[in-house]
């Protein structure tokens, strides 16, 4: 059985590809730059194919690549665009659901029938500033809010065969989020996390591993942090 990984090629997606190679899992990778899921496959013995999951024939062609049997999806694909709601475009308000939501729930949609037969998982990804309400994150937060939602109508709807949860970082050391990783402003983010530093990809990745495997065999419905204690706990003032 192979596990799907939408956004395999860099960040939390190619670290999930690592994790579950390393337990002896089936990959296979998508995403949009080639040299990048060309370097994570030379290095777990994944396949991969070229995916823009902001076209809808893409992903169904993507999936069908992946093979007749399908265990596990993640869908690792994100955005951040920061920008106060004032200034915020219609385009780049459809942009981000397109990428974030409309992809996932596409995504969904066309392994359900693979993951059913094989009473498979599915894993999705938010973010923390759906819970806390960051300025500047309307269009993201718009986005992943909607993931989050999918993630519970869908475990609803494909119960008993197969369960989808959501995890929710704060942020992360990725190529995605490197202009913020690398500012001058990171270590004072970092320290807004009750544990006092910024995530790193492996940290959801094994989340994500953890919960397209048969060990969270009880588990469904869920959108679970990965943030250092930033959505739920304040140790000071």
């Amino acid at each position: 059985m192979t596990s799907l990984i939408f956004g395999g090629g860099s960040g939390i997606g190619a670290e999930l590809a690592r994790t579950l190679a390393a337990s002896g899992k089936a990959v296979r990778i998508v995403g949009r730059n080639a040299e990048r899921l060309a370097a994570v496959a030379a290095e777990t013995g994944a396949s991969w194919s070229i995916c823009d999951v902001t076209e809808p024939d893409a992903i169904a062609r993507a999936v069908d690549e992946a093979g007749p049997s399908l265990s596990g999806l993640a869908y690792c694909v994100g955005s951040i665009r920061l920008k106060p709601l004032a200034k915020l475009g219609a385009a780049e308000i459809v942009d981000d659901f397109r990428l974030n939501a409309l992809g996932a729930a596409l995504a969904l949609q066309a392994c359900a029938p693979k993951l059913k037969a094989a009473r498979g998982a599915a894993v999705l990804f938010s973010t923390v500033a759906v819970a806390q309400g960051f300025a500047s994150h309307a269009a993201i937060s718009m986005a992943k809010g909607a993931v989050e939602g999918l993630t519970r109508a869908a475990a609803a709807e494909l119960a008993p065969h197969v369960r989808v949860n959501c995890i929710a970082p704060s942020l992360t050391r990725t190529p995605l989020a490197a202009g913020l990783t690398s500012s001058p402003m990171a270590e004072s983010i970092a320290q807004l996390h009750p544990l006092q530093r910024l995530g790193e990809p492996e940290d959801a990745a094994r989340l994500a591993a953890f919960l397209l495997s048969k060990d969270s065999g009880w588990i469904t419905g869920q959108v679970i942090g990965v943030d250092g204690g930033r959505s739920t706990l304040r140790t000071k003032g």
